[in-house]
């Protein structure tokens, strides 16, 4: 299977990627989806992490978008980011195009217990993580066309706080990776993808 199209930003326009801090569902491996899970403390910690990196260029972040997921995990990771940087907490906004996949009703589910519920739905997803859409849910497929739908509308340097699936599915428009391999791409919570002009790395 080819890569996904390359999705491309305006010359000289820097994305900085932050996916959210753990939660205790992460620590469990379970489907969080759109539910709403705060963080845990290792995950307030990974934020200030984050923001400490981003401070050490806040030179280069003045006059940056700053945006975010409205889900509170997400929220509550820019609200840290931000004050770890110096900056006033709340001068934000959110989108709800960076929301989380959604898993309709496996939310709240490890894959082990889907799997154990005797259907064929976690195999079947399994087979195919691109394109499958669990009952009530959404495919990578799905999420990618919101994703690239809202790439295309930065038109300045911008920090987004997102998720997981969101941060792989970026990944894969931007760097035309594969769809059978975007899935299964790393998107460490304590770490910043940082895309500009074609070229991209972790912080």
């Amino acid at each position: 299977m080819s890569g996904l199209p390359k999705q491309h930003l305006r010359p000289g326009v820097t994305l900085v990627f932050v996916r959210h801090g753990e939660t205790d569902w992460n620590v469990e491996a379970r489907l969080q989806g759109q539910q709403d899970i705060p963080l845990n403390d290792n995950g307030r910690t990974q934020a200030r992490r984050n923001g400490a990196v981003l401070a050490r260029d806040v030179h280069a972040v003045d006059g940056f978008d700053f945006v975010a997921s409205p889900l509170g995990r997400a929220h509550e990771t820019m609200l840290i980011l931000r004050g770890a940087m110096g900056l006033d907490p709340v001068v934000f906004r959110t989108d709800p195009a960076l929301l989380e996949i959604t898993f309709g009703i496996w939310e709240g589910f490890t894959l082990a217990e889907i799997d154990a519920d005797g259907t064929a739905e976690g195999r079947r997803r399994q087979a195919d993580k691109w394109g499958y859409v669990p009952p009530g849910g959404e495919s990578y497929a799905m999420l990618a066309d919101r994703v690239a739908r809202w790439l295309g509308t930065i038109d300045r340097d911008t920090v987004a706080v997102s998720h997981g699936a969101v941060g792989r599915v970026v990944q894969g428009l931007l760097l035309g990776v594969g769809p059978e391999d975007v899935p299964n791409l790393p998107i460490p919570q304590d770490r910043l993808f940082v895309y500009r002009d074609g070229i991209h790395e972790w912080r």
